[in-house]
């Protein structure tokens, strides 16, 4: 590959390059681990590889992106892919700023992904999930996180970012703001149950909503304002599913489940689809508008099948 001629051909002018392209990647995606994800795979590769980007050949991002990582076991089809999907995306980056010529990722065959069975939990695994979580005040805010995950199908950081000035009342209807992937803004209507259960919690925790700092995090800790961290209620949904008896899951496990439950109850996917802003971007943005401050006439079937 050639590189024109005002690039600046170092360690460094590669270095800021690639910030570049990651610091483009948060903007677009709106999502930090994404980044994160793409920054440690590039750094590994390239140190790995010991090249410059316009030295690599595709016979050495074969290799690479199907050599055993650091795990010391043969990676699977879906991580064979996101190797290849992260260096395909950083070389075009590099092609669009005129510095290099070409991708070595275009020469390769990505491998066939092996379909997952669909995931999440039934209205039974919910019912037996809610029944083992204990009725202190952790419990209670965690009990308060679940049902608003599974009633609102939002994403993990979308709700676990959620503060007392996301919330308003109108017309007898509790609304929350969210920002969701991408940057993407929106307002829904917190089905009754999940805000019954948030105050509950804030109320053991001797908090009152209404005395809340608008930035004060909905999710009470001993933390103060800044509320419980993601990796704390990850821990304990591990004890709760163990618990139950469920197999042990991520929190996006719910956003599945809320998929999964709207269509148990008779949604249609399209509906399911503008719940979840699934979808490319120009059909979102139709849905988005579509559902801005249009109350949610299912919440209360997935809420009864839940025992709630």
């Amino acid at each position: 590959m050639q590189t024109i001629t005002t690039f600046d051909n170092t360690a460094e002018g590669w270095e800021r390059s690639l910030y570049a392209f990651l610091a483009e990647k948060e903007r677009r995606s709106g999502s930090r681990r994404t980044v994160e994800g793409y920054s440690r795979m590039l750094q590994h590769f390239f140190a790995s590889v010991g090249k410059p980007p316009d030295r690599v050949t595709s016979p050495e991002v074969f290799a690479r992106g199907y050599g055993i990582g650091l795990s010391g076991k043969q990676p699977s089809s879906v991580t064979i892919g996101a190797r290849l999907a992260c260096l395909s995306s950083f070389y075009r980056f590099l092609i669009r700023m005129d510095i290099v010529a070409s991708n070595p990722c275009d020469a390769l065959e990505r491998p066939r992904v092996q379909v997952a069975p669909p995931r999440g939990l039934t209205a039974d695994d919910i019912r037996r999930l809610l029944a083992v979580i204990p009725e202190t005040p952790v419990g209670l805010r965690d009990r308060a996180i679940i049902l608003t995950l599974t009633l609102t199908g939002r994403r993990r950081a979308e709700v676990l970012n959620m503060t007392a000035g996301d919330l308003t009342q109108e017309d007898d209807r509790i609304w929350y703001r969210y920002r969701g992937k991408g940057n993407k803004q929106g307002k829904r209507e917190l089905p009754q149950p999940a805000y019954v259960a948030l105050t509950a919690a804030l109320s053991a925790f001797e908090r009152d909503i209404a005395d809340m700092a608008p930035e004060a995090s909905l999710w009470p800790s001993s933390a103060g304002d800044r509320g419980v961290t993601s990796g704390t209620f990850y821990g304990n949904l591990r004890r709760y599913l163990k618990a139950a008896n469920l197999p042990v899951a991520g929190v996006h496990i719910f956003r599945h489940s809320a998929a999964k439950l709207r269509r148990d109850a008779g949604e249609s996917i399209e509906n399911v689809s503008r719940f979840l802003d699934h979808s490319s971007l120009q059909v979102t943005s139709i849905y988005l508008r579509r559902l801005e401050g249009e109350a949610d006439a299912s919440w209360g079937k997935v809420a009864a099948a839940i025992g709630v």
